[in-house]
């Protein structure tokens, strides 16, 4: 009898081919290149427009995210979450590499795109899964500037002096609320959790020109209105390594991401979130137990979506793994 259950669902990645993008997520990730020169992103999860993921394992493989959200609702994503987003997955889960530095930008909040764009806005985290020795990213500013300041900073192409630049290293977590200035820089491969959205305002480039020699728009007003000018305590997340525990990094009401450092088996209990589970693998590989002894394998580089209806797993490294662990509060 063939089952009908839901199960811990594995997805084909939609790999992006940047300018900026390298070869990490081939050689370090194994993702496939595609005859892809500079592989950006390779998005993991996905509900957005033309870009919809689709399951490859499983009796649904190659049915996609947005179908199984219209089947079995609740089920799938927690019945708060589907009277929320209906069939709408709330969250984009992508792995980045960046060769070269990407554009200065700022995602608008929720009220501004919906008010602009008829979209959600972007909220969004990054995990440093690998930095080169020098690699440093981008996130907010260094002082206290007025809007008028940026404007005139962007026009005398001297954005970059007022800009927070941070050296990073693998385990860094960098929360982006939406309306901070950001850029990933040259030389780091990240994974990226962030609300549904593809709604972006470019500041700076660097004067990057394509192949057709020319430069990409700005969005030098549109953004001014959305950049967020406070100077928080920390840009940088301060979270504790503790092996075999959860530990909760990140808690905003658009996701939650805990980091799970296991080397024995753990049992997870989902009853009450009433939310689907994404687990992202940052390093080694451990093997995911439900149901009447049925496993599912998630090694580095990997994502697996736990569908709301089930419970309980158990996580059992094979040695050491290191995950990501996101449901929607």
């Amino acid at each position: 009898m063939m089952t009908t259950k839901l199960y811990p669902l594995k997805f084909i990645p939609i790999l992006m081919d940047k300018i900026w993008g390298g070869t990490k997520l081939h050689s370090q990730l194994g993702k496939p290149m595609k005859n892809m020169p500079n592989i950006g992103e390779s998005w993991e999860l996905s509900g957005v427009n033309n870009n919809v993921s689709l399951v490859c394992n499983g009796f649904l493989k190659e049915n996609d995210l947005n179908e199984l959200i219209e089947i079995y609702m609740g089920d799938l994503v927690g019945d708060h979450v589907y009277e929320k987003f209906g069939n709408e997955f709330p969250l984009l889960i992508k792995f980045i590499d960046a060769r070269e530095a990407l554009s200065i930008q700022v995602h608008p909040n929720d009220e501004l795109a919906n008010k602009r764009h008829n979209s959600f806005g972007k909220t969004e985290m990054w995990y440093i899964m690998q930095a080169d020795g020098d690699a440093y990213l981008i996130s907010g500013f260094n002082q206290k500037i007025t809007p008028q300041a940026y404007v005139k900073a962007v026009e005398e192409k001297k954005l970059e002096n007022l800009l927070a630049k941070h050296k990073v290293v693998s385990g860094d977590i960098f929360f982006m609320p939406a309306g901070r200035v950001h850029a990933i820089g040259a030389g780091i491969m990240l994974a990226e959790i962030q609300q549904t959205s593809d709604i972006t305002y470019r500041i700076y480039d660097f004067d990057r020109r394509d192949a057709d020699g020319n430069t990409r728009e700005l969005h030098t007003e549109l953004a001014q209105d959305a950049i967020d000018y406070n100077i928080p305590e920390s840009y940088r997340t301060v979270y504790a390594q503790k092996e075999n525990k959860v530990v909760t990094a990140v808690e905003s009401p658009f996701f939650v991401t805990n980091v799970l450092n296991l080397n024995r088996p753990v049992e997870r209990d989902y009853y009450a979130l009433d939310s689907f589970v994404i687990l992202m693998c940052m390093e080694g590989s451990a093997t995911i137990e439900y149901g009447d002894n049925e496993q599912e394998a998630i090694s580095r580089g990997e994502t697996v979506l736990i569908p709301a209806d089930m419970h309980d797993i158990q996580l059992t490294p094979e040695s050491t793994v290191k995950l990501l662990e996101v449901y929607y509060p």
